[in-house]
């Protein structure tokens, strides 16, 4: 299966994002972080992204009469390179669109559904801008965002932290303006 059929799917995603820090981790820890997806669907689909190389088993320990495997996420694998990027159709990026928002929404009711859910304690936002920007001020805003979330991705889970997901979505809502009329 190819890199992008295997990220476009809403469980091998949230996955993938689960993945994302770098830590090993095993099915059972995934399934703390995924506990709306079963058993039975995270092992299928954790042996998928394995078999496409984009999960590699880090370890393996025998439990208890099995072998619990550890893994690791191939982060180069799980990155579209603009040749590929470029070759997806506009039907492609609407179902990329709809995957991410279902992982997204799948998230988000997780969140609620732990009992100490608190959206105004925890900070919770979902704002939406109106940017007027030139593709170099748009490419430019992008690389300070990168830096800004990358600086910060490699923080080590402590007590005072808390894993938190954020979702950049940028698109044009719009074309430009045509003739004279320009935003003040």
């Amino acid at each position: 299966m190819e890199t992008v059929e295997l990220l476009l799917h809403p469980v091998r995603i949230r996955i993938v994002h689960a993945m994302y820090d770098g830590r090993t981790r095993t099915t059972t820890e995934l399934r703390s972080l995924l506990p709306d997806v079963s058993k039975a669907t995270l092992y299928r689909h954790t042996g998928l992204l394995v078999e496409g190389g984009l999960l590699a088993v880090a370890d393996e320990q025998p439990v208890r009469g099995s072998v619990e495997r550890h893994y690791r996420l191939n982060r180069g694998r799980v990155v579209l390179d603009p040749e590929t990027a470029a070759s997806l159709s506009l039907d492609d990026f609407r179902r990329a669109f709809a995957v991410a928002t279902a992982t997204l929404m799948a998230e988000f009711d997780t969140y609620l559904d732990r009992g100490d859910a608190s959206p105004v304690a925890d900070l919770v936002g979902f704002r939406q801008y109106s940017l007027w920007l030139s593709p170099d001020e748009l490419a430019e805003m992008i690389a300070e965002l990168r830096e800004v979330i990358v600086a910060r991705a490699t923080n080590e889970p402590t007590p005072h932290r808390t894993r938190h997901l954020l979702s950049p979505i940028v698109f044009p809502a719009e074309g430009p303006p045509t003739g004279g009329d320009t935003p003040s």
